[in-house]
């Protein structure tokens, strides 16, 4: 089955990107996979205090994680999978493409400021030429209903 990867932060353009994956995996018969990958200078503490914190993140990546699992399922009748990964997250995404030969698209949200699409978007379409999959680059100010025109 063919899986849809998204990406899962705290960002605005999350929310889109989450809504078209899921959508696109319900019309195609995919499914969805949500990555979090959380930065490794987070724990840079005490041993004991880092643990305490890089458990605090997972409980937090996985209430965040529930909400959108919630609608998909409800609405979508799609069951994403929930992925965890500590590092860097562009090199984190790309080894996750790699190890897991069922992904066949990646779905980014781009920013709506004027600073640009944001990090994400921008760092992994520069190296987009070597990617083994497409990726998807959703507006993040599009509307719910064009979305759904779309998808």
């Amino acid at each position: 089955m063919r899986k849809f990867l998204v990406i899962l932060d705290d960002s605005r353009e999350c929310l889109n990107a989450m809504r078209f994956a899921a959508m696109r995996a319900a019309h195609t018969g995919g499914g969805v996979a949500i990555l979090s990958v959380i930065p490794p200078d987070e724990f840079n503490h005490w041993i004991g205090v880092g643990e305490v914190m890089r458990e605090e993140t997972r409980e937090r990546i996985h209430a965040h994680f529930e909400v959108f699992a919630k609608w998909m399922r409800d609405r979508q009748g799609v069951d994403p999978e929930l992925i965890i990964r500590e590092g860097d997250a562009v090199p984190e995404i790309l080894s996750q493409i790699r190890e897991d030969p069922d992904i066949g698209v990646l779905v980014l949200g781009a920013g709506t400021d004027k600073k640009g699409p944001g990090p994400l978007v921008s760092q992994l379409s520069r190296a987009s030429g070597s990617f083994s999959i497409p990726i998807t680059i959703v507006p993040g100010d599009l509307s719910k209903e064009k979305l759904e025109a779309i998808t």
